[in-house]
C-alpha cells in the first residue's frame, strides 16, 4: 500500500469538536430524558394512587374460615370441637 497520503491538517468532520455545541442536544440524550421521565412520572402516579388508595378504601374483608377448617385447627390444638 501506499504510505504518503497525509491529512494536510484537515480534520475530518465527524472528529471536529467545534461545531459540537452549536449543533445542540444529542437525539440521543433527548431520547433517554423523555422515557426517564416518563418512568418517572409512572413510577410517582402509582405510589401516589397507593396512598391514596390506603386512605380511602375500606380494609379488605377476610374469607370465612369453614367449619371443617374451624375443627381441624381446634383438634390439632387439643381442644375439643364443640358436641363431640
Amino acid at each position: 500500500m501506499d504510505d504518503s497520503f497525509e491529512f494536510d491538517g484537515k480534520v475530518p468532520p465527524s472528529f471536529d469538536r467545534v461545531d459540537a455545541e452549536a449543533k445542540g442536544l444529542n437525539p440521543g440524550l433527548i431520547v433517554l430524558l423523555i422515557v426517564g421521565g416518563l418512568l418517572l412520572t409512572f413510577l410517582v402516579g402509582n405510589y401516589a394512587l397507593y396512598l391514596y388508595a390506603q386512605r380511602t378504601l375500606p380494609p379488605r374483608k377476610k374469607k370465612p374460615v369453614s367449619k371443617k377448617k374451624m375443627k381441624k385447627e381446634k383438634l390439632k390444638q387439643g381442644v375439643s370441637a364443640p358436641g363431640e
